[in-house]
């Protein structure tokens, strides 16, 4: 027996905020929407799969997100090109987002493979990604992982 990843959600304390950014700056297609007061929410596609939710996003945090406690550590969001990635963070600096680090940075020392890690209007930690084109860029830790402390 094999798992895959069917969806990711998450919880949000602004749904709208939240799906301003995730729709309109990260580029998800809005599927559904719950608008039942206390019980609002909303699933997102990437555009491919026959518009299966990839993301789904839930109003019911009380407040911002905390890294320092059990539950999800980042959610990496593969881009497909170093082009890509430069493309979304170009994106993310229109629209005012704080980098965790300056610019693309490789996963690890000598790696080909990197991205731009980043914190959603909750403080989610999110990371866009390629798996080559980083070969050269700055990594900023020396023996541990980009994607472990940010």
């Amino acid at each position: 027996m094999t798992l895959h990843t069917g969806h990711i959600g998450l919880n949000v304390t602004d749904l709208d905020r939240s799906l301003a950014f995730y729709r309109d700056v990260l580029g998800f297609t809005l599927l559904a929407e719950g608008k039942e007061e206390g019980r609002r929410y909303v699933f997102l596609g990437d555009g491919e799969g026959g518009g299966q939710p990839v993301l789904t996003l839930w109003q019911q945090a009380r407040g911002a997100y905390s890294g320092d406690r059990a539950g999800l550590h980042h959610l990496a969001l593969a881009a497909g090109s170093a082009e890509r990635v430069r493309e979304y963070e170009a994106a993310l600096r229109a629209y005012g987002v704080e980098f965790a680090h300056e610019g693309v940075v490789a996963h690890r020392e000598g790696s080909a493979s990197g991205g731009v890690f980043f914190h959603d209007p909750d403080g989610i930690r999110l990371e866009i990604f390629a798996s080559e084109g980083a070969e050269g860029a700055p990594a900023p830790h020396e023996s541990a992982p980009t994607c472990g402390f940010f």
